[in-house]
């Protein structure tokens, strides 16, 4: 099969734990043709969309481990599958992206994550329709709203909505240091939309990566713990990944989700949960393959491909 990712700069992957890289690499072990682009390569053309692409090749070399071949404009409607893998921020840009690939699926292609569910997923927003699996959480622009939740709970998080990787995302604790500060510069004066969440304290033990793969749930996820005085556990925060076998709660949730967000077009989630409680639930381009599968031995990649292999058919 033909199967065109759309990602990130190749020149930017990291090489040893790029979830993307790993499913390049076990798709092309399994004789499937791949290509390449960056959403800025995607184009409404001769009444079609069409993505001037390129035939990648992964080679064994950490220092040059990709070829390119030329580009050729090529109608998305004539790959296998079309995999969006490009990080938020969830922009403007981002957006037009997916109605272009919204106007490719009418034409025929198949887009994973579906463009249209990926729209309608809010990576912090979409926890609210689950409101008992998630922690006590405020959306609002008005400091005196966070005021009065900041004085219910003591403790609390505030993040902006379009972060990734533990971006902007502080922590106000009982004296209420600096949230006033706090809320007038990620709220940029109460232009911007934040979250706000009741501290939750086992995010010691991990904020949890969960996977859920074509309706499955991957039996470890990766527990992304926080360092030294810091509260959050992303990895591109410095939190230190360590993988493990899901507990009976964490599956309970992830099992109730896997096949609602599946149905949807959402075939790769990554939940992340603390405490049990539901905190984000990614459709963008979730990660963490790599780590699972070095860790547990559970080869998370090739789960993927299978998946998505019976997915096509």
């Amino acid at each position: 099969m033909d199967l065109l990712f759309i990602a990130d700069p190749l020149e930017s992957f990291k090489v040893n734990k790029d979830s993307t890289l790993a499913m390049m690499r076990v798709a092309q072990e399994a004789g499937h043709q791949l290509w390449f682009c960056e959403s800025r390569n995607l184009l409404w053309r001769g009444n079609s969309v069409v993505a001037d692409c390129q035939s990648l090749k992964i080679k064994p070399s950490s220092t040059s481990w990709f070829e390119l071949a030329a580009i050729e404009g090529r109608a998305l409607n004539t790959f296998a599958v079309v995999l969006m893998r490009t990080d938020p921020p969830f922009d403007i840009e981002y957006l037009n992206t997916t109605w272009l690939l919204s106007a490719a699926v009418r034409q025929g292609a198949r887009v994973i994550n579906h463009p249209q569910a990926v729209r309608d997923h809010s990576e912090k927003l979409s926890i609210t329709e689950f409101p008992e699996l998630i922690p006590p959480t405020l959306v609002t622009r008005e400091l005196s709203a966070i005021s009065a939740f900041h004085n219910e709970y003591r403790d609390i998080v505030i993040k902006p909505l379009d972060g990734m990787g533990g971006m902007g995302i502080f922590r106000v604790g009982p004296d209420g240091l600096n949230l006033a500060s706090i809320v007038e510069t990620l709220g940029e004066n109460g232009a911007r939309t934040l979250m706000i969440q009741r501290f939750l304290p086992e995010i010691s033990q991990g904020d949890k990566r969960v996977l859920l793969i074509g309706g499955e749930v991957i039996p470890f996820s990766l527990a992304r713990i926080p360092q030294g005085s810091e509260i959050r556990g992303n990895l591109a925060a410095g939190g230190k990944g360590v993988a493990m076998a899901l507990t009976e709660p964490e599956r309970t949730v992830a099992e109730r989700l896997a096949p609602i967000l599946n149905e949807r077009g959402l075939f790769l989630v990554g939940l992340d949960l603390i405490g049990g409680y539901v905190t984000e639930i990614n459709v963008t381009s979730p990660t963490c393959f790599v780590e699972i599968t070095e860790q547990t031995g559970f080869d998370v990649p090739q789960f993927w491909l299978k998946a998505l292999e019976k997915a096509l058919n």
